[in-house]
C-alpha cells in the first residue's frame, strides 16, 4: 500500500487552514500533519513531521512564506518537501520569486477542490504546477518584473553557461517545458515516449541545478534561451 500523502498547511488565517483540512483528510491518499500560522513555524514542522508537500501562503505576518520557502529549499533534509505557493490571485507579483526561491508552483485560493486536490498529488510526485495558462502569467510576471536575476541566485551568464552542457535535445525539450507543455504534450511534439521525455527533463535539471520543473521555466527565461512574446 502506497504510504499517504503528509501535507503541512500554512496559512494565517485558522478558519481557511481548518477547512484545507476537512479537504485534505477527506482523501484516503493524503493526511495532514500539522498546521502553521507563520513562515519560521511552517520551516519547523517541516522538519520534525517529514512532511511531503507544504501548501503556503504568501503573505503572513512574521516569517512571510517566501521566505519559509527559501529557508526549505536551501535545507538539504528538506530537499524531498515540495512548496506549492497559495496566491490571492492566480497572477500574484511573488509568483517568479517564489519560483526562484524554490517553490514546486502555485496555486489560485480560490481554485476548486479537486485542483487543490490534485496541486497536491502532482507536486508529491515532483511535477511543477505550471500549466500553459499559469505559464503565460508567469510569463507575464517575469517581463513586468523587467527580467533577469533577482540577485538571490545564479544570473543570466551562469545560466548561459551551465546550457552549453545541455544536449541538442534536453535543449530542446527546455524550451518545450518553457512553453507549459506537458511530458505527454511533448512526447506527442517530438514522437518519442514520455518516458524518454522524462529522462531528458530530469538530466538538463540536473546539469542547470534546477530544484523542480518549476524553476527550469525561470531558468529558460533568465538564461535568454526562450524570449517571452509579447501580444
Amino acid at each position: 500500500m502506497t504510504p499517504a500523502i503528509k501535507v503541512l498547511l500554512v496559512d494565517d488565517q485558522a478558519l481557511l487552514r481548518s477547512a484545507f483540512r476537512v479537504l485534505v483528510d477527506s482523501e484516503p491518499d493524503m493526511q495532514v500533519v500539522g498546521e502553521a500560522a507563520d513562515g519560521a513555524q511552517a520551516v519547523e514542522l517541516a522538519r520534525s513531521t517529514g512532511a511531503d508537500v507544504v501548501l503556503m501562503d504568501i503573505r503572513m505576518p512574521g516569517t512571510d512564506g517566501l521566505t519559509a520557502t527559501r529557508m526549505i529549499s536551501a535545507d538539504p533534509d528538506l530537499a524531498g518537501v515540495h512548496v506549492v505557493m497559495l496566491t490571492t490571485f492566480e497572477v500574484d507579483d511573488y509568483v517568479v520569486q517564489s519560483l526562484r526561491a524554490g517553490a514546486s508552483g502555485f496555486l489560485g485560493k480560490g481554485a476548486e477542490p479537486e485542483e487543490l486536490l490534485n496541486a497536491i498529488r502532482v507536486a508529491a510526485g515532483g511535477e511543477a504546477l505550471l500549466s500553459p495558462a499559469a505559464t503565460k502569467g508567469l510569463i507575464a510576471t517575469f517581463l513586468a518584473q523587467g527580467g533577469g536575476s533577482d540577485g538571490e541566485g545564479p544570473g543570466a551568464a551562469e545560466y548561459s553557461a551551465r546550457l552549453a552542457a545541455l544536449t541538442t535535445r534536453e535543449r530542446e525539450v527546455l524550451v518545450l517545458v518553457a512553453g507549459g507543455l506537458s511530458n505527454d504534450e511533448i512526447a506527442e511534439r517530438l514522437v518519442v515516449s514520455p518516458l524518454t521525455v522524462k529522462t531528458h527533463v530530469n538530466r538538463a535539471m540536473a546539469k542547470l541545478g534546477a530544484r523542480d520543473r518549476a524553476q527550469l521555466v525561470v531558468i529558460a527565461y533568465e538564461s535568454g534561451l526562450v524570449r517571452p512574446r509579447v501580444e
